[in-house]
């Protein structure tokens, strides 16, 4: 539940959508895009893989007007008694939002509810909008030390980033925190557009070439090795994927063991070869690791 996918919004269709929302719910649980959850359930035969949160946006508070808004705050709390919701709050000023609204005028509704409430940041500079963001509520509800020796704020109470977030940004806010202090398990994060779109298949050097032709039943090797760039260089021959010891290799030029290999056909000729299930693939995705 740690990254939340905010993308259906942010793409160029409800197929990109439905395939990008789909490879997130592999490694994750949170997701408000139901072209993902739809996809999974149609082909994968899972029927519920991804969940929400009740969660305010922008004009749900902002219709209540500048001079209610600690209003609008009372009111997610009170409709939501229990368990996880999340409340936009800068939708004028995120520091007053912090120590006046919820650290003050609210904090003993906070500290009664069963549940978490989450504070969302959604404008300001990144890292320092999220470091300023827990000094101000670290400031009123307090903090304990993890075991690491990083600070952790009451469980009562936690924030979320959702403006700006991709790979590159997600990791230079974690390193910041590091720095400063504090544990990893204060923030979520949410992304939109850039975890279903902002990337291609250099992203993670994903490429499909040829490695092995049968030419008048004789086989032949196939590679691709320039010497303008080497991290171009292809596999060669007959491939195997083996798992051994925990580890991925990919064996070459046919030295596998075919009893050892992963591969299987998916695709054949226009017919479906393998059906899988998704909690098939998302076990498989943490072999390894």
């Amino acid at each position: 539940f740690k990254l939340h996918d905010f993308g259906f919004r942010g793409v160029s269709s409800t197929e990109s959508a439905a395939i990008g929302g789909a490879a997130h719910l592999v490694n994750f649980l949170g997701t408000d895009n139901m072209a993902a959850l739809m996809f999974v359930k149609d082909h994968y035969h899972e029927t519920i893989t991804g969940f929400s949160i009740p969660a305010s946006e922008h004009s749900t508070m902002t219709s209540w007007g500048r001079e209610h808004e600690v209003d609008a705050m009372r009111n997610m709390l009170e409709k939501y008694p229990k368990g996880i919701v999340a409340c936009v709050s800068d939708s004028y000023d995120i520091y007053q939002a912090c120590e006046k609204y919820w650290g003050t005028e609210l904090k003993a509704m906070i500290e009664a509810r069963d549940g978490v409430l989450v504070v969302r940041p959604d404008s300001g500079e990144l890292p320092g909008i999220v470091l300023d963001v827990l000094e101000k509520l670290e400031g009123k509800f307090g903090s304990s030390m993890t075991s690491t020796g990083h600070k952790l704020l009451p469980p009562c109470i936690r924030v979320i980033q959702g403006d700006g977030i991709d790979i590159k940004s997600l990791d230079m806010i974690l390193i910041a925190m590091t720095e400063a202090g504090w544990a990893a398990d204060n923030l979520a994060f949410g992304s939109g557009g850039a975890l279903l779109q902002k990337l291609h298949r250099d992203t993670q050097k994903c490429a499909f070439k040829c490695s092995y032709v049968c030419v008048n039943g004789v086989g032949v090797d196939v590679v691709k090795d320039p010497i303008t760039d080497p991290g171009k260089k292809s596999k060669k021959g007959r491939l195997t994927l083996e798992c051994k010891d925990g580890k991925w290799e990919t064996v070459t030029e046919g030295n596998g063991e075919a009893s050892l290999d992963k591969l299987v056909t998916v695709f054949k000729n226009g017919e479906l070869c393998s059906n899988f299930h998704f909690k098939d693939i998302r076990e498989r995705s943490n072999v390894g690791f």
